[in-house]
């Protein structure tokens, strides 16, 4: 693979560099103050909304959609060094280009999966950052490491009408909390006692003011509620009705359209992670030559200096492993590049962990204080060690696929 950024990406890079610099920076404490202010800590900032028209106006918008019909038309290759700056500010600056999660996921599957009618309904709103939506597969009651527990039902209704009828408790569902959140893709059983366990599911749309739905909660993370993603939720569907019309794809599909859905949105994790790497990196260095301590600098301190070095030497391997999953994904698919999909996000949120925690333990108390984006960074790449499925999982299958070629 070649190394080089080629001349749209470099163009691209300089221009979303620019605008982290001028809005995005110095709209971080604005949007923090600002989620204080009105009566629900869920409604989305005012300069949020700012930041995205300004995003648009600028053309850095949908970047992350390989579709040219819907987004930039970017590769993996290309995405991924600007994945990487808006992991600076990875509660801001995604949602700034409409290129969150879980938004974006969401958007792949409707413009891969989704009819006409579903594009029109409910692709377009979310391309146009007029609303925002939710992946509900996650359940409380069962392992959801293996999506084949899922127990939440999704039935034809039995008084005849063309009518789905979900039943289920969903949790940890990103984005729910927000007003703005209009749409739900529910994963549930159509077939729970079908021979093919990755046959009996499927997905469906299910609008937010469906009766039925309730959004019961949020979901706390490290003792705290995480505001600038829209929360994340426990939602109850309870009976809820919504016509055939509304599953995406075909019955029993839904396995095989979150496994499509996962592999992206897998490696956009690991690209933003390594911006966030960056920016504790970049702290580290400002406090290390900003503080004395026992009648040096931070910076004098042997320990100071191993924790710098080890952290640069850390995010260089990741990001080249990363360029070359993107690489691979873009020449040989998904599929092609599975080992490799599984080795980065094994390997990136551990690693970043560990810079942050060094991070943290540089800057002392301030570390965890609300000053410093140090905490609210670590809370996020920690839980990345289970979102989209735990280490061990990876760990395993990819240890099953090597063992394999002895075997």
């Amino acid at each position: 693979m070649d190394f080089a950024f080629d001349a749209r990406t470099e163009e691209l890079r300089a221009r979303l560099l620019a605008f982290m610099d001028e809005y995005v920076h110095p709209a971080e404490a604005v949007a923090e103050e600002q989620r204080a202010a009105p009566a629900s800590p869920w409604d989305t900032p005012a300069v949020v909304e700012e930041l995205k028209a300004e995003a648009r106006r600028q053309g850095l918008w949908n970047l992350f959609l390989p579709d040219a019909e819907y987004g930039a038309g970017l590769t993996n290759l290309q995405y991924a060094p600007l994945a990487e700056i808006t992991g600076r500010s990875p509660h801001l600056a995604p949602t700034a280009l409409n290129c969150a999660a879980p938004d974006t996921g969401n958007m792949e599957v409707l413009a891969q999966f989704g009819d006409e009618w579903q594009k029109k309904q409910w692709l377009q709103p979310l391309l146009a950052g007029e609303i925002r939506s939710a992946f509900a597969m996650t359940e409380p009651e069962v392992a959801s490491s293996d999506a084949t527990n899922v127990t939440t039902r999704i039935e034809r209704a039995s008084d005849g009408s063309d009518e789905y009828v979900i039943t289920g408790r969903k949790w940890y569902i990103s984005g729910a909390m927000n007003p703005d959140c209009k749409i739900f893709i529910v994963m549930g059983k159509t077939d729970p006692d079908g021979p093919d366990i990755r046959r009996q599911q499927s997905m469906v749309l299910v609008p937010r003011d469906t009766p039925g739905v309730t959004v019961r909660r949020a979901m706390r993370v490290f003792g705290y509620e995480d505001h600038s993603h829209g929360g994340h939720a426990e939602v109850v569907f309870d009976h809820a009705r919504v016509p055939v019309s509304h599953l995406i794809g075909e019955e029993g599909g839904g396995f095989a359209i979150a496994q499509a859905r996962l592999g992206p949105g897998r490696i956009h994790h690991c690209m933003r992670l390594i911006g966030m790497a960056e920016r504790a990196i970049e702290l580290m260095c400002r406090r290390a030559v900003s503080r004395t301590a026992f009648g040096k600098a931070l910076a004098q301190q042997g320990v100071v200096h191993n924790w710098i070095a080890d952290a640069r030497v850390t995010v260089e391997q990741l990001r080249l492993l990363v360029l070359k999953t993107a690489w691979l994904m873009d020449t040989v698919g998904n599929k092609g590049a599975h080992t490799e999909i599984q080795a980065i996000k094994i390997a990136t949120p551990r690693a970043v962990v560990d810079i942050l925690d060094r991070a943290i333990q540089l800057h002392g108390a301030g570390g965890f204080s609300q000053d410093l984006p140090l905490a609210e960074l670590y809370a996020g790449a920690r839980t990345l060690m289970i979102a989209d499925g735990p280490d061990e999982v990876h760990q395993r299958s990819l240890a099953r696929r090597e063992l394999k070629k002895y075997l």
